[in-house]
């Protein structure tokens, strides 16, 4: 090994013969005025061109438009390039059971290039620069009296619910040019990068599992990449919050049954959605999860008072800089009976929404969850799934980053998506055996016998 030279620099890279430096020999005046003036002409040109052509080059070079809107559709256009969110991704809209109630889910009936009769069609979701939804494949509860005070009676449910998976995926087949399924969270990116709408499925309820985590394995395989864990009645799964105060609770939360659907749903990488459950439900499944959740549509409720919205107290268990605290995603409610008094909802109390779960849980725990298609009437200025873009510029008006914007339109999803689908991989690469468990008041089959 040869030696180092004596100052621990490394030796020249040409040897010996190279080419000498005098550094003794100083720079001439003129030679320095001149390189000056060059310099200082190449600094004032550049102001210059930024000064005139700033509102074309500052969303790249870090700024944005001074007009909220225009503003909000750079954010939207750029967001992909700059963080790799994907426009908007909704985590709740609900043009499946429209078409079932108006249409009888006959997908030839209507065109979705045409305008539709409620909020969701292809022109407004492009006008709003939509870049993936969850398909909520929804059916309503039964009444109490159907489905009998142990949950036993047959009430149809799970056939109603695949019929819903059909329509959605029939409608994402029939606009190829449109919508194309996506599975995960890398699904999702592909997708947008080839000008499409991710389209991803969710059950609203665990009235639709027919009390069988049997039942749920076979949802994931069909599509299906969350459950919320109940709708607006009990199940043998966990307790509701209903719709009015005062519901009186089965469980005083999660069932044992419950418990170990989270576990099977973590094990599968199926996402928990605590929209619509009671707060004790919300509170235990937090506790219970080993991967991050979702509500796919709810507000605060410090902002409105009413049960569906979340309480600071659980706004708080989320987050990341806590050993106690769970990674989740709380995507805004547009309803105006979740947003504020009657008559009183507008773009601005839905961002007040916004602003108050991110005060609380952050600004990476928040996202939209619009619910459309499934409302009666909609707030102020966001009347339909075109109207996004004043959302974003009332909240840019408000201080929002175009950073802290894109993980609301949709970087905070895919975030909480990539997360659980991690967990279902190491929890499938350690062996962990599916879920068993079997509702206890069933008598239509056997019981597990330990060998």
């Amino acid at each position: 090994m040869s030696a180092q030279p004596s100052n621990g620099e490394q030796a020249p890279l040409l040897p010996g013969g190279g080419p000498s430096i005098n550094r003794d020999q100083p720079v001439r005046p003129s030679v320095r005025a001149i390189i000056y003036g060059v310099l200082t002409a190449i600094f004032v040109v550049g102001l210059v061109v930024v000064s005139v052509f700033w509102e074309e080059v500052g969303g790249i070079v870090g700024s944005l438009p001074k007009d909220p809107e225009q503003a909000a559709k750079r954010i939207l256009e750029i967001a992909p390039v700059i963080v790799g969110a994907v426009f908007v991704v909704d985590g709740h809209i609900d043009l499946p059971i429209l078409v079932r109630e108006r249409y009888a889910n006959n997908a030839s009936a209507f065109d979705l290039e045409k305008e539709m009769p409620a909020h969701v069609d292809i022109p407004r979701l492009r006008k709003g620069q939509v870049g993936g939804f969850f398909w909520s494949t929804f059916v309503e509860c039964p009444s109490d009296e159907a489905v009998g005070k142990e949950f036993l009676n047959s009430t149809w449910r799970v056939r109603d619910t695949l019929e819903q998976i059909d329509i959605a995926r029939l409608l994402i087949d029939q606009y190829p040019d449109t919508f194309e399924l996506a599975l995960t969270s890398r699904d999702i990116k592909s997708v947008i990068s080839r000008g499409k709408i991710a389209s991803l499925l969710g059950v609203e309820g665990g009235h639709q599992l027919g009390n069988s985590i049997g039942v749920l394995r076979q949802l994931y395989l069909l599509g299906v990449r969350y459950v919320t864990l109940t709708h607006v009645c009990h199940n043998v799964f966990a307790d509701s919050c209903g719709m009015q105060p005062g519901m009186i609770p089965r469980w005083n939360g999660l069932s044992p049954l419950g418990v170990n659907l989270i576990h099977e749903m973590n094990r599968i990488g199926m996402l928990v959605d605590l929209s619509h459950t009671s707060d004790d439900t919300a509170r235990q499944a937090l506790q219970t999860t080993k991967a991050p959740v979702i509500w796919s549509h709810s507000s605060a409720r410090a902002v409105h008072d009413v049960p569906r919205n979340v309480p600071d107290d659980i706004l708080a268990m989320i987050g990341t800089d806590a050993p106690d605290q769970v990674d989740a995603v709380v995507m805004v409610n547009f309803a105006p009976f979740f947003v504020a008094d009657p008559g009183n909802a507008t773009v601005q109390t839905v961002a007040d929404h916004v602003d108050h779960i991110a005060d609380i849980a952050g600004k990476k725990h928040v996202g939209l969850g619009s619910d459309f298609d499934g409302i009666g009437d909609t707030p102020k200025g966001l009347e339909d799934v075109s109207k996004y873009p004043a959302l974003i510029a009332e909240l840019f008006r408000r201080g929002w980053t175009r950073f802290e914007l894109a993980g609301l339109t949709g970087r905070n999803l895919l975030r909480v998506m990539d997360g659980a689908e991690r967990v279902a991989q190491e929890l499938q690469d350690l062996g962990t055996e599916p879920s068993y468990a079997i509702y206890d008041k069933r008598t239509d089959i056997g019981r597990r016998v330990e060998l």
